[in-house]
């Protein structure tokens, strides 16, 4: 059966996701390539523009007549060689002589030759003049020069390169345009594009997110979620993994389903084993203390292995008994709901531990007001005890015990606190799990702990819907109840 998920899911192209670092990485190769382009086109057309240029100069200069400038034209339709200057000029050319150390220059209008000053003339012949290049005149801009010699005369003829900057940086911001639109739309398609085809990857993250929400670790779990048969074809990489995280699932379901089985058939056997032997244990009991009416007629040997008898007996029926609640609790715990007043519980089971346990100090902080749960009274005050009676049992005489109760938000906050030597750090991860007992050093009496005192208060505590958790150093325990206020 396949199970659709809802909720929340994460955007295909969020931070840090596959989707946005192809959409980025396909964006910048398209903007690297639209800026090469752009690059090439523009060192073309300029060089192309300038070429022309030369071109129509060395045409300009093939047509230059043999007379020399006429000095005394200054202004008017004349200009330079004494008639209409050079043919072909464009308007906006110069032209600038040198002979026998006379330096002339002059522009052409629409309006006709204008001379040029002195310190424009010099700065184009001081610019170079011996072959073709590019000057920038001052107040008129770049322009392209070439000079040659007739009858010991050296003109210079230079033409605006205004024109064709103007052309070049046209076709710039054209290009540059499209390149921007070029990465908008690769921008776009690709995002359509990685959406698509990462759509069944994001469905068998969003099936694997799934089961790793569920708990594994206990019960029945139903691992019935599975990536879509579309999303799971061979045929394709994403559906490659789909299939995989399948039969991944399948494998862990049988595995846990055989889990399951085994952790239950062991659970009933405890439970039936644990009723049948309350029965026979009580006989033991009852006929041990029997013979305490004529114990003292009995050989010493006899009377010590009858009081060994009648004292295991006892122990035995309390592991048996611990046995058989835990068994019920993970059956299906079978709770008398009320409401339990936490101070007053709390108060009474300290005052039956202090009793236990004369040679420990003993303490208890309560709010004044009453502090009310939904719980089963029995129950809770059995885990109190659990609590008092493994800081009774694993703490040297002398130790400070405090039983709390404290509200937090909506819930109440059970605590019992010793400044004992502490819970050793590689037993503190396990220490509510079944028969886990300390070193034997750090129990009183031995024999007193069965291991089942920390697992019983946390299958009950679980059993109401609440939470148990311990922080221990050297000097200080810490274990703490959380249960929802009623």
């Amino acid at each position: 059966m396949t199970v659709q998920l809802v909720g929340d899911e994460p955007s295909p192209i969020g931070p840090g996701t596959l989707g946005r670092r192809l959409v980025v990485q396909v964006a910048a190769t398209v903007a690297i390539v639209a800026a090469l382009i752009a690059l090439v086109s523009f060192v073309a057309m300029r060089t192309i523009v300038v070429q022309r240029t030369d071109s129509q100069l060395a045409d300009i200069l093939s047509r230059q007549p043999s007379a020399p400038y006429d000095s005394s034209t200054t202004s008017g339709s004349r200009g330079p060689h004494g008639s209409g200057g050079l043919p072909g000029m464009p308007v906006g050319g110069i032209i600038v002589e040198s002979s026998g150390g006379a330096e002339l220059g002059a522009i052409l209008t629409r309006a006709g030759w204008i001379p040029l000053s002195d310190s424009v003339v010099d700065h184009i012949i001081t610019s170079g003049t011996d072959s073709i290049t590019t000057v920038d005149v001052p107040a008129y801009g770049k322009y392209r020069f070439e000079a040659t010699t007739v009858n010991g005369t050296t003109s210079a003829v230079g033409l605006p390169l205004s024109d064709a900057d103007n052309i070049v940086s046209t076709v710039l911001w054209i290009e540059l345009a499209l390149a921007a639109l070029a990465i908008a739309a690769a921008i776009a398609v690709t995002r359509v594009v990685v959406i698509r085809n990462l759509r069944p990857l994001h469905e068998v993250a969003r099936v694997a997110a799934e089961v790793s929400r569920r708990e594994l670790d206990r019960g029945e779990v139903d691992l019935s979620l599975r990536v879509p048969e579309s999303n799971a074809d061979p045929s394709n990489e994403v559906g490659r993994v789909g299939l995989a995280l399948n039969t991944m699932l399948g494998n862990v379901e049988s595995a846990l389903a055989a889990r399951q089985a085994s952790e239950t058939k062991v659970r009933q056997f405890v439970a039936d084993a644990s009723h049948e032997l309350r029965n026979p244990l009580a006989a033991i009991r009852g006929y041990a203390e029997l013979t305490r009416r004529g114990r003292e007629d009995l050989p010493e040997d006899t009377q010590f292995a009858m009081g060994r008898i009648e004292s295991e007996s006892e122990r035995m029926s309390k592991l048996v008994e611990d046995l058989l609640l835990l068994a019920r609790l993970d059956n299906g715990p079978s709770l008398q709901l009320t409401e339990v007043e936490l101070t007053d519980l709390v108060a009474n089971a300290t005052a039956d531990a202090q009793v236990a346990g004369p040679d420990h100090e003993w303490d208890v902080e309560v709010p004044d007001e009453m502090v009310v749960v939904k719980a089963d009274r029995f129950r809770i005050h059995q885990v109190i005890a659990n609590l008092l009676a493994n800081a009774r049992t694993h703490t040297p005489a002398g130790t400070h015990v405090t039983a709390g109760v404290r509200v937090d938000g909506l819930y109440a906050i059970v605590s019992v606190v010793d400044d004992g030597p502490g819970i050793a750090p590689d037993l503190l991860p396990k220490v509510f799990e079944r028969f886990v007992r300390a070193d034997v050093s750090r129990v009183r009496k031995s024999g007193q702990s069965t291991g089942l005192g920390l697992a019983i208060v946390a299958a009950v505590v679980q059993a109401h819907g609440g939470t148990v958790h311990v922080t221990s150093r050297p000097g200080r325990t810490v274990f703490e109840i959380r249960l929802r206020l009623a």
